[in-house]
């Protein structure tokens, strides 16, 4: 139902330690073990229902909120958390706190110091110095990437090694077990859809749901574009969701698009999602025959694993970059960073996005104006303080607008606007040593998309104040939606529509000539002229 050819769909590393975290501090998965297993399918279920829902709505600009510093910051707090946790089992711990916060985590690894396992720390440094070299290896000979792609299950396969042979799971290395054989089964009547535990399970699956709907339809759009093509991003929500609510009703939890699964389907040459069939294929027949294998699998060498995949998010590259770029989009990376390691994931996401939509309402409430002037031999006029060689007009101050003009803004946009024009008279006087008033003020609206009822008050309330200071308003290039609202409220007559222009060099022209004449009107250059405005 998704419309990327790459994505390769599965249990990714994230969502999985997300949802296992969320769920561990409601209910314990040793002492209520059921109970565990319902609500994390009831939490997939609520997941997939609220991705569906965002595509069929056609609402996936809801995840754009979720912006590229959002993630960078959340990928990194969540992947610190999630090594920090790891050290449950790199270290052979039974008692770990449930808590997701560092200084939780860091109390529970340190007042359990008695506890502390070498044998288990010695396997799990020498697992991951094998997956790190790997890697390693694998990016200075990119022909051989399939080395790390395959680390990790050879990892599980002589960990599995060492651990039988030598019988560490009696000297304090902790291995899987028994694993059941077979597929899994129907699992309808395991949704609880009742409160206490629906309301908790909604929660998570919201959370955990909107998370990996981000992380795949990242992953799809990356590869779409290194292969250019278009994703449909509500076609991938669609496809998310249903996927999802399929699995939660045969056992299967959250699922999404996987950055190195997909990179490893890509590399393996393949062409459509066709690929995701044979993988399904893959994981039956290892659930169906091959199960047994796993018994001795170390839990350190998991742990290890999941490790060496949670470092790869940390891009502090990328917060370096973006703290170069756009200093804002830093902190809101930051922020997301430091209230997931220091909080909790709901408290990341929660700062992050307040910030960047404070920068939203930010840029609505304060809008940027500029002054504008001619550059020379030309009918272009540019900002004055980008474009040192724009002159300004005589006896004519252009303004431009850049933003639509909402109840938010329109007190600034009347007082900055006034304060522009008491700053160009008092350099014009400072220039000329006399006394030298402004004639006509022009407004640039090509960038004013709309306007509501306070702004189109405030145009006529500022056409009020100038024409106090003995001063023209003038409009030029306004956009047809602004054009019709000032024709209904009446304010286009008290302007006057031969005061609307195309462009503001027709303007600029029309008031330099009325100027040098002393003649009302304009000729055939105004907009408002035609009768069909």
């Amino acid at each position: 139902m998704g419309s990327s050819r790459d994505v390769a769909v599965g249990t990714a590393a994230v969502p999985s330690l997300l949802l296992a975290s969320m769920l561990g501090k409601n209910v314990s998965a040793i002492k209520e073990p059921l109970l565990y297993l319902h609500l994390a399918i009831t939490a997939t279920f609520f997941a997939g229902v609220f991705q569906a829902a965002l595509g069929i709505l056609r609402l996936g600009f809801i995840v754009d909120f979720l912006s590229h510093a959002t993630i960078v910051g959340f990928m990194g707090g969540a992947a610190t958390v999630i090594c920090l946790h790891q050290l449950k089992g790199i270290l052979g711990l039974e008692h770990f706190t449930k808590e997701t916060d560092l200084v939780s985590v860091m109390h529970s690894v340190f007042t359990n110091t008695r506890q502390w396992k070498w044998e288990s720390a010695v396997l799990g440094c020498g697992i991951l110095f094998f997956l790190f070299s790997t890697r390693y290896f694998s990016k200075k000979r990119p022909q051989f990437f399939w080395a790390s792609a395959a680390a990790p299950l050879t990892s599980v396969f002589i960990g599995s090694l060492l651990v039988y042979f030598s019988h560490a799971e009696n000297h304090g290395v902790y291995v899987i077990g028994y694993l059941k054989k077979g597929l899994n089964p129907p699992s309808l009547t395991s949704l609880i859809l009742s409160p206490p535990h629906m309301m908790i399970a909604m929660r998570i699956g919201i959370v955990t749901g909107i998370i990996a709907l981000a992380e795949g339809i990242a992953v799809g759009r990356s590869f779409a574009m290194i292969k250019n093509y278009q994703i449909d991003g509500n076609k991938e929500m669609i496809a998310f969701g249903m996927m999802n609510v399929a699995g939660s009703l045969t056992s299967c939890y959250l699922t999404t698009g996987s950055f190195s699964r997909t990179a490893v389907n890509n590399n393996a040459g393949c062409k459509t999602a066709m690929s995701n069939i044979v993988m399904a294929i893959t994981v039956m027949i290892t659930l169906l025959f091959l199960t047994p294998l796993f018994h001795y699998t170390p839990l350190v060498v998991l742990a290890s694993i999941i490790i060496s995949a949670m470092v790869r998010l940390i891009d502090y590259e990328a917060a370096i970059h973006l703290w170069h770029i756009d200093k804002i989009d830093f902190f809101v990376c930051i922020g997301a960073y430091f209230g997931v390691v220091f909080g909790s994931v709901e408290i990341g996401l929660v700062i992050a996005v307040a910030i960047s939509i404070l920068r939203v309402l930010l840029f609505v409430a304060r809008p940027r104006t500029s002054v504008l002037g001619n550059i020379p031999n030309s009918a272009v006029y540019r900002r004055m303080d980008q474009y040192p060689i724009a002159q300004s007009v005589s006896k004519v101050f252009i303004l431009q607008i850049d933003a639509p003009i909402f109840f938010t803004n329109a007190s600034y946009l009347k007082e900055r606007i006034s304060r522009y024009i008491d700053e160009e008279e008092e350099s014009m006087v400072r220039a000329k040593g006399e006394k030298i008033s402004l004639n006509y003020v022009i407004l640039d609206m090509s960038a004013v998309t709309s306007i509501d009822a306070s702004g189109i008050n405030m145009l006529e309330d500022l056409r009020k104040s100038v024409e106090r200071r003995g001063l023209q308003l003038v409009l030029a290039n306004p956009g047809s939606e602004v054009m019709r609202k000032l024709d209904k409220s009446k304010v286009l007559e008290m302007i006057g529509r031969e005061m609307i222009f195309l462009t503001v060099a027709e303007a600029v022209s029309t008031c330099d000539s009325l100027l040098h004449t002393c003649k009302p009107g304009v000729g055939n250059d105004s907009i408002a002229s035609d009768n069909n405005v």
